[in-house]
């Protein structure tokens, strides 16, 4: 399995517009943070969580020709704003693309991209099939997802184990009996919006207690605002075992 990072930063992305801090300032281009996504490559299928509004540009830059299939983490519109830029997808598999998610992300869905799902549709509208998901491991072409229960504040969102490999995003508490499905993964990649406290957010504290308990083999941190600091900076601080995720990064199980 491969992992790509397509996107690391949290809902107004790095840098933010107007701002002139450091971390916006930066040079580096592990700085600049599209909306947080990743791409799985699995055997031989292409599966992609979230579609923020950076998908486009996402696929452009990684070169992401197939895709078998989206799963959502929740509706919120940095992890559900690009599903219009499917299309292209659609034109060159010639099938519908199934969507993956809970009922609110479906229904929220549905709602946004009206006209993708209007009984008499536009030419050239997304086509796609929608599947409904609950807090059950599901199977996509032959891989398992396993849902990670954790809540946004109050909002239910999922994180998600395959294989070896765990996704949490938008976390701020994981309880216990969700947490046991992330044990013994072998790679954890965990929320860690900023270093002071936050509502509906892990911040970098947190996120290492939390690494500290699952303890995985290695640990990447991911949906980032500028706040958290500069790459350079937050990872010279971190344990051995635990990195800043960056756009573009690549992991392999």
């Amino acid at each position: 399995m491969k992992v790509t990072f397509l996107g690391t930063g949290t809902s107004q992305g790095i840098p933010v517009i107007g701002c002139k801090c450091e971390t916006c300032s930066s040079i580096d281009f592990r700085d600049k943070r599209l909306r947080s996504s990743i791409h799985l490559k699995v055997d031989d299928n292409s599966f992609v969580i979230d579609t923020g509004p950076d998908f486009r540009a996402q696929m452009l830059r990684e070169g992401i020709n197939e895709l078998d299939a989206i799963i959502y983490t929740h509706e919120h519109k940095d992890h559900t704003a690009g599903m219009d830029d499917i299309r292209p997808f659609n034109f060159m598999q010639m099938r519908d693309m199934p969507l993956y998610g809970t009922p609110a992300v479906l229904n929220q869905l549905q709602r946004e991209y009206s006209y993708v799902f209007a009984p008499k549709k536009y030419p050239g509208v997304p086509q796609v099939v929608t599947h409904e998901i609950s807090n059950q491991p599901f199977e996509v072409l032959g891989t398992t997802f396993t849902p990670i229960l954790v809540m946004h504040y109050k909002l239910p969102v999922f994180g998600y184990r395959i294989k070896d490999f765990t996704y949490i995003t938008d976390a701020k508490y994981i309880a216990e009996e969700e947490l046991d499905k992330v044990r013994g993964t072998k790679i954890l990649v965990l929320n860690a919006l900023q270093i002071k406290e936050h509502l509906s957010h892990l911040t970098l504290s947190e996120a290492l207690e939390l690494i500290d308990i699952i303890k995985p083999e290695k640990a990447y941190l991911t949906h980032i605002s500028h706040k958290l600091g500069t790459q350079q900076n937050v990872e010279s601080k971190l344990p051995d075992n635990v990195f800043l995720a960056y756009d573009g990064l690549t992991i392999s199980l």
